[in-house]
């Protein structure tokens, strides 16, 4: 980018630099992503595009300096939530880059972080109520990043903390996955005539639980990974309930306990997908590529909890949960037929949630 035309010195976007951000640095971090970004219409691929590259910028930056020094990591997105304000200031960008950048990174760390200032510079080239709605979405999905970072241990502490309540994992559920359904919601009315008649209100209720369905998998699909770094994001009281600790699930063993407060929560899951197919069917059928963007993370979320539901190992790390990448080309080949037809979908839809009732 060149020319700048901010009082805070951001450089002009065009159609390459444009390009270059929401292609080769976005496939680079998230090839899933990517694929769900080149689907959508062209008109919501600026908004859509920037709040991801912003918010997985905050938490490459979060995850990086795990075994760091907290504060270090608080500090980083404190300033980077202050640049959201607006308008950014250059200066205080390309410090916050060269300080990322500082540190063992891969080609494609090195891309995002170099390109800091530049998602700045797109985001105050979108209107200003795509403005207004990315700086919201990035600004919450950081609170979630400081309530990890907050709630719980350094990785290479030694120690293991969980969230106290189910209201604090909902909450969380909402901060780092729920608000992007709102978001969603309201950044695609905004740019689809089709959409005109939706109530957004209730829509963003329902969008918020189809994040939420999405995170809450990952949660149940990652936990034997995330108490081995010192996060136990089962409630401490539901833990008790059933006779157990945190630390009590560090023990494959004790899976038949741990089942009364796991099921619950894959059964809540469920209910968030349910709510997650009335917001698929509610985009209208000749708006077929909002429609597989909104189909393939809700086929692959609930693929990935039936293969958690299957392999009856929540607490063996050397278990995965995780679907392979034959799968998902095959169900995005086979959504092309699919997507414009409800019966097709709700048969889909169905059929893995039955599969994810039967097994638990």
């Amino acid at each position: 980018m060149a020319e700048t035309t901010t009082p805070g010195g951001l450089p002009r976007v065009d159609a390459a630099s444009r390009d270059r951000l929401l292609k080769d640095v976005l496939k680079g971090v998230s090839r899933s992503f990517y694929l769900t970004l080149r689907v959508l219409p062209k008109n919501l691929r600026d908004p859509i595009g920037v709040a991801y590259l912003l918010a997985r910028t905050a938490d490459t930056l979060t995850d990086r300096r795990r075994a760091g020094f907290t504060g270090a990591r608080l500090e980083g997105l404190i300033v980077l939530r202050s640049q959201l304000v607006g308008p950014a200031d250059v200066g205080v960008l390309r410090g916050l880059a060269s300080e990322l950048m500082d540190g063992d990174l891969s080609p494609e760390e090195r891309a995002m972080f170099g390109s800091l200032v530049d998602y700045f510079a797109l985001l105050e080239s979108l209107g200003a109520a795509d403005q207004e709605h990315v700086r919201w979405v990035v600004d919450t999905l950081t609170q979630g990043m400081e309530m990890d970072l907050t709630a719980f241990p350094a990785e290479d502490s030694g120690e293991l903390a969980s969230l106290a309540t189910g209201s604090d994992l909902d909450r969380y559920t909402y901060l780092v996955a729920g608000c992007v359904g709102e978001f969603w919601t309201k950044v695609t009315v905004a740019h689809t005539p089709s959409l005109s008649g939706w109530d957004v209100a209730r829509m963003s209720e329902i969008g918020v639980r189809f994040g939420k369905a999405l995170q809450l998998t990952n949660v149940l699909r990652d936990i034997p990974r995330d108490l081995r770094a010192g996060r136990c994001y089962l409630p401490a009281d539901e833990l008790a309930a059933a006779g157990l600790s945190p630390n009590d699930l560090l023990d494959p063993s004790n899976e038949v306990r741990a089942r009364e407060v796991l099921i619950p929560w894959m059964q809540t899951a469920l209910g968030h997908f349910q709510a997650a197919e009335e917001y698929l069917l509610a985009v209208p059928r000749r708006s077929v590529r909002l429609r597989l963007a909104c189909l393939w993370p809700l086929l692959l979320g609930l693929a990935t909890l039936a293969r958690l539901a299957r392999s009856g190992r929540w607490l063996d790390s050397d278990s995965t949960a995780k679907v392979s990448r034959r799968w998902v080309y095959r169900m995005m080949f086979f959504s092309l037929p699919a997507v414009c037809s409800n019966t097709l979908l709700r048969f889909w839809i169905k059929r893995l949630r039955r599969k994810v009732e039967r097994l638990i």
